[in-house]
């Protein structure tokens, strides 16, 4: 299939849907919220609720199941956009450029760069539980908000970027970095793959493969991003290229070199794949989005 035309027509039912569902700046909160847009609609890839679509798409039928998952989608964006601002922060990794654009913090101030996130955030969760995504019987929908807040908090995303900062600057193993990015890039995509497949009516079989799957493309493209950070110019990253030796932080290249960091991206793509054995042609989107992971060049 033509990944890139896939992706291009499911980022376009995110965003259309993302415009239809966010805020709107106007009155007493019309800056804070004019602070949330500024990022949400700044461009990137979309990954994460493109996942979640066709995460859906492999367990039910193609155009119904990607309309009950676009609010789950649209939420997991939110939360993604979130982590951007704050990640982006002095105190955090003190960049000035995300997406191509000038980071959050840097048009609006830290102070609202911070409340901008913290509104993304709570705002993803209000999608996931109001009439936004009603069509989701109730305890589908439970099952989806307490997967996405611990995939994104504590023992997450939030606790593996609290690792990311405290291993500054020291020397850790491979099951350190692994339990770290497990945390802080992993949870979130899995967490995307199984909610889409959860609105659609996923058995505990398909949930587990996909969670597998999951697990792996997490991994793949957590190593990617590790090799364009050395390999990858910032015009093409759209963001400060180099910043993880700068930070002196421990990545994949570090530990294992740029060719043995690729071998194990594209492993890690091979056993996502294998994961999806139980599932037929529908889930090829699935098995095209893994390739696209570790072949992408931004």
């Amino acid at each position: 299939m033509d990944i890139r035309a896939y992706l291009d027509e499911q980022r376009r039912l995110v965003e259309d849907r993302l415009a239809a569902l966010m805020l709107e700046p106007t009155g007493a909160f019309a800056q804070h919220v004019e602070a949330m847009r500024y990022s949400l609609f700044a461009g990137g890839k979309r990954i994460r609720p493109v996942l979640c679509l066709a995460g859906a798409e492999a367990v039910g039928s193609g155009e119904e199941a990607r309309r009950l998952a676009l609010p789950v989608a649209c939420a997991l964006e939110c939360i993604h956009t979130y982590s951007l601002i704050h990640d982006d922060l002095p105190a955090m990794d003190n960049d000035d450029l995300r997406r191509g654009k000038p980071t959050n913090h840097t048009v609006f101030g830290e102070a609202a760069a911070i409340l901008a996130g913290d509104g993304l955030l709570t705002f993803a969760f209000d999608l996931l539980s109001s009439t936004a995504s009603a069509a989701i019987p109730d305890p589908i929908r439970i099952r989806i908000i307490q997967t996405i807040a611990r995939a994104a908090g504590p023992l997450g995303m939030v606790g593996g970027q609290s690792l990311d900062m405290i291993h500054e600057g020291q020397q850790i193993d491979y099951e350190e970095l692994r339990r770290m990015h497990r945390s802080k890039t992993g949870a979130l995509i899995t967490a995307s793959v199984v909610c889409g497949a959860m609105v659609a009516g996923a058995g505990k079989e398909q949930e587990a493969a996909l969670q597998t799957y999951g697990d792996h493309i997490g991994l793949a493209f957590q190593i990617v991003d590790d090799l364009l950070d050395v390999e990858a110019t910032t015009a093409e990253l759209g963001k400060p290229a180099g910043s993880d030796a700068k930070a002196d932080k421990v990545t994949y290249p570090s530990l294992f070199g740029r060719q043995a960091s690729r071998s194990m991206a594209l492993e890690a793509v091979q056993e996502a794949i294998a994961a999806l054995t139980l599932f037929d042609h529908r889930a090829d989107p699935l098995r095209a989005l893994a390739r696209y992971i570790v072949d992408r060049k931004t």
